[in-house]
């Protein structure tokens, strides 16, 4: 994919496939049998879906950086680096229809967003409080439940018992649907994301909890939060868990459908755990912070590894033809820079006025 000087990482912009990384990349598809089965059974159109998935992730976010630079916004929060973490798993489950899933994206994962449907024009339409976004212009996090997307909060670790509440719903009505939500590694010490967890665990909800490691929690390295392993945690909660690689998109795709198919199943609960690697800041105010606190050789590692990256260098070498790709990525670009002038368009036009404040909460003084 074209690469932007202003915007990608320093790791990314001259980005080759190295040898040894995809010979890794390519090793871990067939290290498990069973998500094996998984990739090697999907047709070549769900192969590319997810490739522009990863796209529209990496675009819109330029997008938004771009909007940074140029004083648009204040700040964005973004998830280079990540995608793969968010679009792997959102292509396992049932994006549409009456039967689909239900997912509760941190902001990080605002892929999941337009991956589940809603308009690219609806996420900027939210980061410039526009009235006609979903949350009316009273907040920055994206989600419509009508898409099947919970908007995510500030306070990450509470939306865990939130989408265990969701699977109990589809479990009361007996619906085989499936919740996910990721949980970042410093959200993991919240009380909220051990209550919920449990209750899901105890029920044997149709529920997936992603712990989405991506070694920083906002300026904390993991090192200093946490002791042990999340790998063993699972364990703590008497549920299955897998491991899988946060920048490999087909290892993420695998480990979700596996989970999801036991929990539709009736076996309940699994925590899996995204080993990844947050390129940027916390938000795009703390960027040049953020880097300072590990070693550049680190960057350099995760570097090799971008997830759009490997993924192109895998398609091509299973025959995918390069004009495909190219075609594929014009035009998730195409849409990206309309759904952005849309946008800025109801900027000018579309406003909230203050009217609205009260609509859509749950109690609201009135003047008698």
């Amino acid at each position: 994919m074209k690469r932007f000087a202003a915007y990608d990482p320093p790791e990314y912009q001259n980005w080759q496939p190295d040898p040894d990384t995809m010979r890794d990349f390519r090793a871990r598809i067939d290290a498990d049998p069973e998500r094996a089965a998984v990739v090697r059974a999907l047709p070549e159109d769900d192969l590319l879906a997810i490739y522009a998935g990863l796209l529209r992730n990496r675009l819109h976010e330029i997008a938004l950086k771009r909007w940074v630079k140029s004083g648009v916004i204040s700040k964005a929060w973004l998830g280079v680096g990540e995608e793969a973490a968010t679009i792997g798993p959102v292509h396992a489950l049932r994006r549409s229809g009456p039967g689909r899933d239900v997912v509760a994206p941190m902001i990080r994962n605002c892929g999941a967003c337009h991956e589940f449907g809603m308009p690219v024009a609806d996420i900027f339409r939210t980061y410039l409080g526009a009235g006609d976004a979903p949350a009316g212009g009273r907040d920055l996090h994206v989600g419509d439940l009508k898409y099947g997307v919970l908007a995510p909060i500030s306070h990450v670790g509470d939306v865990v018992p939130v989408i265990a509440g969701v699977a109990l719903s589809f479990q009361i009505r007996g619906e085989d649907r499936v919740g996910l939500t990721w949980i970042g590694d410093g959200s993991t010490k919240t009380a909220a994301f051990h209550e919920g967890i449990n209750l899901a665990a105890v029920r044997r909800l149709p529920a997936l909890f992603i712990i989405q490691n991506n070694q920083i929690a906002l300026g904390t390295r993991l090192k200093v939060h946490a002791a042990g392993s999340f790998h063993d945690w699972p364990a703590m909660y008497g549920v299955p868990g897998a491991i899988f690689d946060g920048n490999h998109v087909l290892d993420a795709f695998a480990a979700t459908r596996l989970a999801a198919d036991r929990a539709r199943a009736g076996e309940g609960v699994t925590i899996l755990v995204a080993e990844t690697f947050r390129m940027g800041g916390h938000a795009t105010h703390d960027e040049r912070e953020a880097r300072a606190l590990f070693e550049p050789e680190l960057f350099e590692t995760w570097g090799r590894r971008d997830p759009i990256g490997m993924f192109e260098n895998w398609l091509l070498d299973e025959g995918i033809e390069r004009s495909r790709l190219d075609s594929i990525e014009a035009d998730v670009s195409a849409e990206v820079e309309a759904a952005a002038e849309e946008a800025l368009r109801s900027r000018e036009s579309a406003m909230p006025v203050g009217e609205t404040a009260g609509r859509g909460v749950y109690a609201e003084n009135s003047a008698s």
